[in-house]
């Protein structure tokens, strides 16, 4: 079983910030895959979905960002799921916008939300990077919690539609194929 957890924050207010790329991306995937409504546990909402005979349980943590390690344990005390069965999906101010890095592991490098997991699980998880740019004169708490221009969301969706494929890899396992396809972003 894999869990694929995207973050960012609840409610109206945040759904179009750039903190909630995670969000935004796990909506397209599931939509793609197979649509299925969310349901309300663990914290979260959360959406099981078969791929390719692999279970996968997507996961919105509804504990703001900050808090998003709780949501993740547990579900991943819950089903037993194994370190690297994880993947964290989620925005980072040290990529450009549109850019799609995957990583396996590492520091939270200031997220917040990362740095929650880290205290909740420990750091061995996949995390996919969605760039949003790092902030021009403005405090990167307010920057992240902003909405993305018009001409940016355009950026935003290629890089969503790559990341849903690149996710689809590494639901079946095939982490380089997922590494050469965000290589190119």
């Amino acid at each position: 079983m894999k869990l694929i957890a995207g973050l960012g924050n609840p409610g109206i207010k945040y759904e179009k910030t750039r903190h909630n790329s995670g969000f935004m991306a796990l909506d397209l995937i599931t939509n793609e895959i197979n649509p299925q409504s969310w349901q309300n546990k663990f914290q979260s909402l959360v959406n099981f979905q078969t791929v390719e005979s692999k279970k996968v349980v997507f996961l919105k943590p509804l504990t703001y960002m900050n808090l998003s390690g709780i949501a993740v344990q547990e579900v991943f005390n819950f089903y037993k799921i194994k370190i690297e069965d994880v993947i964290i999906v989620h925005d980072d101010i040290d990529l450009s916008l549109g850019k799609i890095k995957l990583k396996e592991g590492g520091g939270h490098a200031g997220h917040n939300g990362l740095r929650s997991i880290h205290e909740k699980i420990g750091p061995g998880f996949l995390r996919v990077r969605i760039g949003v740019s790092r902030p021009q004169g403005s405090a990167v708490s307010n920057y992240v919690l902003s909405e993305f221009s018009n001409d940016e969301i355009i950026l935003l969706k290629q890089a969503l539609s790559k990341c849903s494929l690149g996710i689809n890899y590494l639901i079946k396992n095939a982490n380089e194929c997922c590494q050469k396809l965000f290589s190119t972003s």
